[in-house]
């Protein structure tokens, strides 16, 4: 049995405000590393894939691979997704959002999930230990049952 190259890492955005992030209270939990961007130091991504939209999609292939999240407003997410540009991209089935999107002055993809979401899915697409990372999420159990059918 192969192990992971390492921790999930959640790269967020600096302007991003803590008390709005979906993800944030998972820092300090085992198996999670947080960075700030623009990033201080460069990453070792040796193994990993970043989680975006229409990459190829996750599956079985990537069960081996650390995951890479970029945290970010849709906006802000293109500079993010430069920077990790040699990082291979996979994306996840078609899946509802739970969270409000309030924004009118940019629109959301139709993809878009809110991060700890898109973190969940991919956990539980690639067999990992989901334990916690919904437990602070405001809108769990409307996620689950809204996607029950493509995650169980």
């Amino acid at each position: 049995m192969s192990s992971l190259p390492g921790p999930t890492i959640i790269v967020r955005h600096r302007t991003e405000k803590t008390r709005k992030c979906s993800v944030f209270p998972l820092k300090g939990l085992d198996g999670f590393v947080f960075y700030g961007f623009p990033l201080r130091e460069k990453l070792e991504l040796d193994g990993y894939v970043r989680l975006g939209i229409g990459g190829t999609p996750l599956g079985a292939q990537d069960v081996d691979k650390g995951l890479l999240i970029l945290d970010s407003s849709w906006r802000r997410v293109g500079a993010m997704e430069r920077e990790f540009a040699e990082v291979p991209v996979r994306g996840l089935p078609p899946l509802r959002t739970a969270f409000p999107r309030l924004s009118k002055c940019h629109e959301d993809p139709a993809a878009g999930l809110a991060t700890v979401e898109a973190l969940y899915a991919a956990l539980t697409l690639l067999g990992r230990d989901t334990t916690s990372v919904l437990d602070h999420y405001r809108w769990r159990g409307q996620f689950l049952e809204l996607n029950r059918g493509v995650l169980g």
